[in-house]
């Protein structure tokens, strides 16, 4: 394999773990400075390799090669020698070149772990943490992460600059979080790691190819909290089985021309079996921790049970009651109207459309698309026009390109087009 391919696939890879160690050994107030010297190292492997060849083992180039930039930083700059030297040996009179950076695989992991609690502190706000994630944590640049949330490469910079800067002026520790710090702070972890799956699996613009490495990145997470002692709770192993089911419908989900192609239209060949079993593994882990740690239940824990009903076909008899058992007991939990809608269309299929209209229309998202697309759908057969009149404002209120075809199609078929 050519540099050119090996090094995107290292970076992804390796970037997270240098960046985690390096800033675990600075602190945030040096972020910036552990981020140079991960630059450096690949900028230098590219530059090498292309004129030397790969060496034998590139990622033990990589941390070789990053080491010593770390030290010639030490070397050069007195103020970050004099502040770092003493925090990161037992005896600061050794010198710098005693200092090494322990990049193994246990200390990578408890150091990607402790940046996931900085990375998710409460100093920044929602989207400056899954930013965060995805740039410190995932090795995502401002471009891509522009490209996942379809906005400008210029507000992501920013956003970026200004959560490291909170981090750097409240010198947020990078340390292993105690168990208090984890019982309060483990649902803003949860929570992240949520939403930058969410932006992978529902993005409505961004490439295939990004919106697969959001989701992979996040169930990569994902598993390392699930392998921590201190992390592995019923909520995060009910969170990785959702992730999984979701994930193993990915390629069902978009046809030959890239085009989405709804839940009840996927063909079930193409759904991968494997990350159904490991979703089912986990969904069992979650409730077998939840009898023994704590008798409550999380949305995680009903959303993935959504999601594990989802994975059964249709001739399964009791799959849309379970589905509408368990939508009832989210609403219940934690109400939005985007699960009211998906309620209201399990109802259709447990109790007939004539019903499911009477619950969808209480719920009046009357300015979003999927309110009227729904809506359209349980009238049609039941009162076309109305499902004409449904159908037309929602693809009139639809943003992307794949709704309005989807709800084109709809309309044709309608039409009997």
């Amino acid at each position: 394999m050519r540099h050119q391919e090996i090094i995107p696939n290292l970076f992804r890879m390796e970037h997270q773990k240098m960046i985690s160690v390096l800033i675990r050994s600075f602190g945030t107030e040096y972020l910036e400075v552990a981020e140079d010297i991960v630059s450096d190292t690949f900028l230098a492997a590219a530059e090498l390799w292309g004129l030397k060849g790969l060496p034998e083992n590139p990622a033990g180039w990589l941390y070789v090669t990053a080491k010593n930039k770390a030290l010639d930083h030490l070397r050069r700059n007195k103020l970050f020698r004099e502040k770092i030297v003493p925090n990161v040996m037992a005896d600061a009179k050794t010198g710098v070149e005693q200092f090494d950076l322990d990049l193994s695989e246990a200390h990578v992991k408890d150091s990607q772990l402790a940046m996931l609690f900085v990375v998710c502190n409460p100093y920044n706000k929602p989207a400056a943490q899954i930013a965060l994630a995805l740039n410190l944590l995932c090795g995502f640049g401002a471009d891509e992460i522009a490209a996942a949330f379809l906005t400008d490469r210029e507000v992501i910079y920013k956003r970026l600059q200004r959560a490291k800067q909170q981090l750097r002026l409240n010198q947020v520790a990078v340390e292993q979080p105690s168990t208090a710090q984890i019982k309060e702070r483990l649902p803003e972890v949860l929570m992240t790691l949520y939403l930058v799956f969410n932006e992978g699996y529902y993005s409505e613009g961004a490439s295939k190819l990004i919106r697969e490495d959001l989701c992979k990145e996040a169930m990569r997470l994902m598993i390392l909290l699930t392998e921590s002692p201190l992390t592995a709770l019923p909520t995060t192993h009910a969170l990785l089985a959702l992730m999984c089911f979701h994930a193993s419908r990915f390629d069902a989900r978009t046809d030959n021309n890239g085009e989405v192609v709804l839940y009840r239209d996927q063909n079930r060949k193409l759904w991968e079996q494997p990350l159904i079993d490991k979703g089912r593994y986990y969904m069992h882990k979650a409730m077998e921790k939840k009898q023994e740690m704590t008798p409550e239940i999380s949305r995680f824990h009903l959303e993935a049970g959504i999601a594990f009903w989802h994975s059964f076909p249709e001739e399964q008899q009791q799959k849309w009651p379970q589905i509408l058992k368990l939508y009832d007991q989210l609403l219940l939990l934690e109400y939005s109207p985007m699960a009211a809608l998906n309620r209201a269309y399990a109802l259709s299929k447990v109790e007939g459309k004539t019903a499911a209209i009477q619950e969808a229309e209480k719920i009046g998202l009357k300015n979003h698309h999927l309110y009227h697309s729904l809506l359209g759908e349980l009238y049609e057969g039941v009162v076309d026009e109305k499902a004409k009149f449904h159908l037309e404002k929602a693809r009139e209120l639809a943003k992307s390109a794949d709704a309005r075809r989807i709800l084109d199609g709809k309309l044709r078929i309608l039409k009997g087009n």
